[in-house]
C-alpha cells in the first residue's frame, strides 16, 4: 500500500455476472411449442372435477347414493333362524344421515354419519304356540370407520301377552342380527371407499 495505491481485490462469486464468459451456458432461447410437443408432455393424474385441477378442495354429496345402498345392502340380509324361532328384516324405515366424498390436495378421502331403523317380522315358538312377533331394531348414529362400535337396540311392537323372560330372549335374539347388518355395512364402506 505505499504509494496510496489500493489493492484490487477479485472478488471469488459475484451475485449478477454482467459479462459472459465463454465457458458460460448459452442464454434459453424461447421457442413455440407444436402440436406434437404438447401431445408428448405427460399429463397429471388428477382427482375430481374438471375445473379442479389442482385438487386443492372439493367436496361431493353422496347422500342419495348412499341411502339408496345402504338401503339395499340390508334389506338383501338372509333370514335369522334361532333356537325357538326365525326372523327377517322386512324394511328400513329410517335411513338418514350423510356421506361425502372430499378431494383434499389430491387425495381422496370419503366420510358418512347414518342413523337406521329396520322393521323386523319374526315367529316364535312361545309356550308350545307360534307367535308372529313385529318391531324394530334401531342403530344410533355411526359413521365411517367406527362399525366395530356399531350397537343395535331392539323395540317389540306387540309384548302386551309376552312373558319378561320370553321378551327378553326374543331381544337377545334379534340382537344377532348385528353381525350381518355389520358386514353390510362394511361392504357399504368398501364401495365407498372405490367410488
Amino acid at each position: 500500500m505505499e504509494g496510496g495505491g489500493v489493492a484490487e481485490k477479485q472478488a471469488s462469486y459475484t451475485y449478477w455476472v454482467r459479462e459472459t464468459r465463454e465457458d458460460a451456458a448459452p442464454l434459453p432461447v424461447p421457442r413455440k411449442l407444436s402440436a406434437d410437443d404438447i401431445s408428448k408432455q405427460p399429463q397429471p393424474n388428477t382427482l375430481g372435477s374438471v375445473w379442479n385441477q389442482a385438487g386443492t378442495w372439493e367436496e361431493r354429496n353422496l347422500n342419495s347414493w348412499a341411502s339408496n345402498r345402504i338401503k339395499e345392502l340390508l334389506k338383501s340380509i338372509d333370514s335369522l333362524e334361532f333356537s325357538n324361532g326365525k326372523a327377517y328384516i322386512d324394511d328400513v324405515s329410517k335411513c338418514s344421515g350423510d356421506a361425502f366424498l372430499v378431494t383434499v390436495r389430491n387425495k381422496k378421502r370419503v366420510g358418512y354419519t347414518y342413523e337406521l331403523t329396520l322393521k323386523f317380522k319374526g315367529e316364535w315358538l312361545i309356550q308350545n304356540e307360534n307367535k308372529k312377533i313385529k318391531g324394530h331394531l334401531d342403530i344410533p348414529e355411526f359413521s365411517f370407520g367406527e362399525l366395530e362400535d356399531l350397537q343395535v337396540e331392539v323395540s317389540l311392537s306387540e309384548e302386551k301377552d309376552l312373558a319378561a323372560k320370553d321378551r327378553m330372549q326374543i331381544c337377545k335374539d334379534l340382537r344377532t342380527f348385528l353381525i350381518p347388518i355389520r358386514e353390510k355395512l362394511m361392504d357399504f364402506e368398501q364401495e365407498l371407499k372405490d367410488r
